[in-house]
């Protein structure tokens, strides 16, 4: 089905909560049409205002191409013009970004996201600016960028993200950076340019950013924290920050309960088993191999008794 693309490569983001969604397997590893469905259908139940597919949480760089276009289409048809839906299309050459580019935008994907490189030989500050903007002005979609700041393999330097962001094809940011001097570089590639829709994917501290002004969230715990986190953006709106803090607290311990404790140890198995558990997804596989430990399956079963209300609205 051809799906009328919701914004040309200028049109302004809409900000709000978005969600890095998780993939749904099967048993034998392929991709879940039937719990797509159902995923989708609860997003819009926690208010949701669109999707980022195939990154980090959604497994992007593990899953073949093929799995990745089946879940693209999938997802587009399901979601059927209600929210913008993002492609994490990172690689490590611009033209393999670019394939992955045309093959989002023929899957009826909104917009391209790219991450940096997982692997890249000379990385210097101007070799990774012209990895970005040779794609990015080249790219058949509206462009955002996924800011992991030291959380990877190949780190994007400050001066490089400053030249990233202050080109006019950029219109949406995922900062995960949990780095203050990004969320300033962001802010100020902002007061130039007002449309740069800015979203904070550090989901343990949504409030400080929402007060410094990012225009949303993009949530790997999107898919069971969308609720709440829209009551914290609520908060901040109306300049109730004690009360945006006290959701933001909640938010956390339910986090720490599904990903195994500080140290993220059940991470994606322990999102999955949650979304089993809620009627949502049908296994919890995922390509990595995160474990479901026998205390974060509990702490799993004591969130969904305890916190029912915020999981399930």
């Amino acid at each position: 089905m051809e799906k009328r693309l919701l914004m040309s490569k200028t049109t302004i983001v809409p900000g709000g909560v978005w969600s890095a969604a998780p993939t749904p397997f099967t048993a034998s590893m392929q991709i879940d049409t039937d719990a797509i469905a159902r995923m989708v259908e609860h997003h819009a139940r926690l208010g949701v205002q669109g999707f980022f597919l195939a990154g980090t949480n959604g497994e992007g760089p593990w899953m073949p191409d093929a799995q990745r276009d089946l879940l693209v289409r999938t997802v587009v048809d399901c979601v059927n013009g209600r929210y913008p839906v993002a492609v994490q299309v990172t690689d490590n050459s611009s033209a393999r970004i670019l394939a992955n580019m045309h093959s989002a935008k023929a899957c009826g994907a909104d917009i391209a996201i790219i991450a940096p490189p997982y692997f890249f030989f000379n990385p210097t500050p101007k070799n990774i600016v012209s990895l970005y903007l040779d794609a990015i002005h080249e790219s058949p979609l509206p462009v955002g960028i996924y800011d992991r700041g030291k959380n990877g393999s190949v780190v994007v330097p400050n001066e490089a993200i400053k030249a990233i962001y202050a080109d006019k094809h950029v219109i949406m940011i995922k900062d995960s950076s949990a780095d203050m001097d990004r969320m300033q570089i962001a802010l100020a590639a902002k007061k130039k340019r007002p449309g740069l829709c800015l979203l904070n994917g550090w989901e343990f501290n949504c409030v400080e950013y929402l007060t410094a002004g990012y225009d949303g969230l993009l949530l790997g715990g999107g898919v069971f924290n969308g609720f709440l986190a829209n009551q914290i953006m609520a908060a901040v709106a109306a300049g109730k920050v004690a009360k945006a803090n006290k959701i933001q607290q909640r938010m956390n311990r339910i986090m720490y309960d599904v990903y195994g404790g500080k140290k993220i140890a059940c991470w994606l198995a322990g999102e999955k088993k949650l979304l089993v558990d809620m009627g949502i997804f049908s296994t919890w596989k995922n390509y990595p191999n995160y474990p479901l430990t026998k205390s974060c399956a509990n702490a799993i079963t004591r969130v969904l008794e305890k916190d029912a209300d915020a999981l399930l609205p």
